[in-house]
């Protein structure tokens, strides 16, 4: 839903903006769950420690990366379902999203 907001709220912003601000959502989001679970809780879901670039093991500079573009396909996800269910314009297919990020171009 926060990924679609960030689409909503900047249209015209270029895919990889997106894609890095979704990411650091994602990430502070893991971050926080994690210290509230894991650290606060002990219930030690997941733990990032053998990793490099962690954070207290609940957040890794790896992962981000995953994350930054698992949202080009979220993006997507969002534009299409805005299309199939608010009859908003048809968006590309992904692998055009996904040649837009590659290139520095907006999603739309």
């Amino acid at each position: 839903m926060l990924i679609g907001l960030i689409n909503n709220i900047a249209p015209n912003k270029k895919l990889y903006k997106q894609c890095l601000i979704s990411m650091l959502i994602v990430t502070f989001l893991e971050f926080i769950t994690g210290y509230i679970l894991n650290i606060k809780m002990e219930l030690y879901i997941w733990n990032y420690q053998d990793l490099h670039f962690f954070n207290l093991g609940q957040g890794s500079l790896l992962f981000s990366v995953f994350w930054f573009f698992l949202s080009v396909i979220a993006i997507w996800l969002d534009d299409y379902l805005r299309y199939k269910f608010y009859n908003e314009k048809k968006p590309s297919d992904l692998p055009a999203y996904i040649k837009n990020l590659l290139t520095f171009k907006s999603s739309r």
